[in-house]
C-alpha cells in the first residue's frame, strides 16, 4: 500500500495525508466527547455540570482559530496539524488518570487541550485542500472541500457510537489510552510524509494580519458565526435534555439518535455539491447561500411553530431534526466552499482561521444560550433564538459575491 501511495501525483498524496489525518482524528474526538458524557453521568454529575465541562473547548476554540491560522502561515500547515495531533495524545493522556483524580478543573483543562488540538487540525486540513488545487478548478475545490467536511462529520457520528462501545468493552481510562497510542501513530506517519512547507506563506507574515482585510471574507464569517450559533443554541445541551426529560427516551437511544443525525449530516454534507447544480457545472456564489440560508430560515421557523402550539411535538422534533440537518449541511458545505475559494494562496491558514474563529465564536455562543435559555424558558424559545440567528445569516449573505470572484479588500 505505502509503495502504491508513493506512486501517486504528489497533490493526490498529500490530499490523502491530510484526510487521514483528519479522520483519524475527528474519531477520537466524537469518542472522547461521547465517553466524557456517559463517564461523568455515571458519575453523578448533572447534565448541565457536563456541558460546563465543554466551554473551555469551545472558548479556546475561538482564540485557535484565530493565532492558528497566522501560525500556520508562518510555520506551514504540516507544523501546526502535527501540534495539533500532539496535543490530542497530550489531552486524552491526560484523562487516562485514576477517575478519583478526574477533578473539573483537570477535565476542563484537559478539554482545553482537546479544543486547541481540533482547531488547529481542522484550520490545516482544510486550508491544505486550498494549496493542493489549481485556482481554475473551482468546481474541483468545491467537491474536494464538500467530501473532507462531510466525512468528517459522518466519521464524527460513528465516533459517538466508538466512544460508547469502548466505554462498555474497555472502561473510560483503557479507551482514552488506545486513541492515544492510535493518534500517535498517526502523528508518526505525518512527520514523515507530510510535505514540510505545506501552506507557508512566501512572505513574512505580521501578527496584525490575523485579521481579515477581505470583504467577501468578513461578511461570509458573519454569516457563519449566526449559523453556527443557530444550530447550537437548541442541538448542544436542549435538544438531548428535551428528549430524556419530555420524551422520556433513555441515554443510549439519545446518544445514538444523535449519532445517526450527525452522520446523515456529514453524508449531506458530502454529496452537497451534487445538490446544489456542480454536476450541472454549476459553481456556487452568494447568491446559493443566500437561498439556502433562506430555506433554512423558513424551515427552523416553522419547527419553532409547530412545537410552539405542542403540535405532535415528538414527530415536530424527530422529524423537523432531520430536515433541518440536511438543509443546515448544504448550507455549512457552501460556506466551506466560498471560504476557501475567497482566500488568499499565499498564507491561506490566515483568511481559514479567522473563518473558523467566527465559527467556533458562534459554537460558543449557542452553547452558552443553549443551557441558559432552555433553563428558563425551554426548548421552543431555543429554537426562536435559532430562527432569528439564520434570518441574520440570511440577511447577511446577501452582501456576498454574486458570482465567483477573488475576495475584494478594504
Amino acid at each position: 500500500m505505502l509503495a502504491k501511495l508513493s506512486q501517486l501525483p504528489n497533490g493526490v498524496r498529500q490530499y490523502i495525508l491530510v484526510t487521514f489525518n483528519y479522520w483519524n482524528f475527528t474519531l477520537t474526538d466524537g469518542a472522547l466527547r461521547m465517553l466524557v458524557v456517559l463517564h461523568f453521568h455515571q458519575l453523578g454529575y448533572s447534565p448541565l455540570e457536563i456541558a460546563s465541562l465543554f466551554l473551555f473547548y469551545e472558548f479556546f476554540g475561538v482564540i485557535t482559530n484565530l493565532i492558528g491560522g497566522w501560525l500556520g502561515a508562518r510555520l506551514g500547515l504540516n507544523k501546526t496539524m502535527n501540534i495539533g495531533l500532539f496535543m490530542q495524545v497530550v489531552a486524552l493522556l491526560m484523562l487516562a488518570v485514576p477517575s478519583v483524580n478526574l477533578t473539573v478543573i483537570w477535565v476542563m483543562f484537559a478539554q482545553a487541550l482537546s479544543g486547541i488540538a481540533k482547531d488547529l487540525n481542522k484550520m490545516s486540513a482544510k486550508s491544505a485542500i486550498k494549496t493542493l488545487v489549481p485556482n481554475d478548478q473551482q468546481g474541483a475545490l468545491y467537491k474536494w472541500i464538500a467530501l473532507l467536511t462531510g466525512s468528517k462529520n459522518a466519521l464524527k457520528g460513528v465516533g459517538f457510537f466508538l466512544g460508547g462501545t469502548l466505554l462498555a468493552l474497555i472502561g473510560f481510562q483503557g479507551a482514552v489510552v488506545l486513541m492515544a497510542c492510535v493518534l500517535t501513530v498517526v502523528f508518526v506517519c505525518s512527520l514523515l510524509w507530510l510535505d514540510k512547507d505545506l501552506g507557508k506563506a512566501k512572505n513574512k507574515v505580521k501578527f496584525s494580519q490575523i485579521f481579515s482585510k477581505s470583504r467577501s471574507i468578513n461578511i461570509l464569517s458573519a454569516a457563519r458565526m449566526f449559523l453556527f450559533g443557530a444550530r447550537d443554541v437548541w442541538f448542544v445541551i436542549a435538544l438531548p435534555l428535551y428528549l430524556g426529560q419530555v420524551f422520556g427516551w433513555d441515554y443510549v437511544l439519545v446518544g445514538s439518535f444523535l449519532a445517526v443525525w450527525v452522520i446523515g449530516y456529514g453524508v449531506v454534507q458530502s454529496i452537497a455539491p451534487r445538490i446544489t447544480g456542480k454536476a450541472a457545472g454549476i459553481v456556487p456564489d452568494g447568491r446559493a447561500a443566500f437561498a439556502w440560508a433562506s430555506i433554512l430560515a423558513l424551515v427552523t421557523g416553522a419547527i419553532a411553530l409547530a412545537l410552539q402550539f405542542n403540535w405532535y411535538p415528538e414527530f415536530t422534533i424527530v422529524i423537523g431534526l432531520m430536515i433541518f440537518g440536511a438543509i443546515f449541511a448544504i448550507n455549512s458545505s457552501l460556506h466551506s466552499y466560498l471560504i476557501v475559494s475567497y482566500a488568499k494562496g499565499d498564507g491561506v491558514s490566515l483568511d481559514v482561521g479567522f473563518y473558523y474563529m467566527a465559527n467556533a465564536m458562534g459554537r460558543l455562543i449557542g452553547t452558552l444560550l443553549s443551557g441558559a435559555v432552555y433553563q428558563l424558558y425551554g426548548l421552543s424559545m431555543c429554537l426562536w433564538i435559532a430562527f432569528v440567528f439564520i434570518a441574520m445569516t440570511t440577511i447577511i449573505s446577501l452582501w456576498l459575491p454574486r458570482s465567483h470572484t477573488n475576495p475584494v479588500s478594504i
